[in-house]
């Protein structure tokens, strides 16, 4: 395999670098989709109440991890979106099926955490 020498910043530098890009994606995220605007919202308010839930501290984890796994595949998706948007401008079925599989994996994992939150809340106040 081909080594890849990419010139730029290394070591502690490329990090913080890395670290500041990522900041800026999510600061675009927030400016440009309102969906993540949305589960960023929801994100902030489930896990205020995962952290007030009379449950474990793994559980409470397990719950925001949940949550989180929400925002990253969100992220994802409208990264995916937005490159196929640049590379695709005209309609493509390849641009559309693209973009329904992104948006397919949001709707999984909204999916899974409202399982695994529906279980919890079911285990603390209905089958104590």
């Amino acid at each position: 395999m081909e080594k890849r020498n990419k010139p730029g910043k290394t070591g502690l530098i490329r990090i913080w670098y890395a670290f500041l890009y990522s900041i800026d994606g999510i600061k675009s995220a927030y400016k440009n989709e309102a969906a993540f605007r949305q589960e960023l919202l929801l994100f902030a308010v489930l896990t205020t109440v995962a952290l007030a839930l009379p449950i474990s501290t793994i559980m409470k984890l397990f719950l925001i991890l949940c949550n989180t796994s929400i925002i990253v595949v969100e992220l994802l998706n409208s990264a995916i979106e937005s490159v196929v948007d640049k590379v695709s401008p005209e309609q493509s079925t390849l641009a559309k099926e693209a973009k329904d599989m992104g948006s397919s994996a949001v709707f999984l994992t909204i999916t899974c955490a409202v399982v695994v939150w529906v279980y919890v809340l079911l285990k603390i106040f209905v089958l104590k």
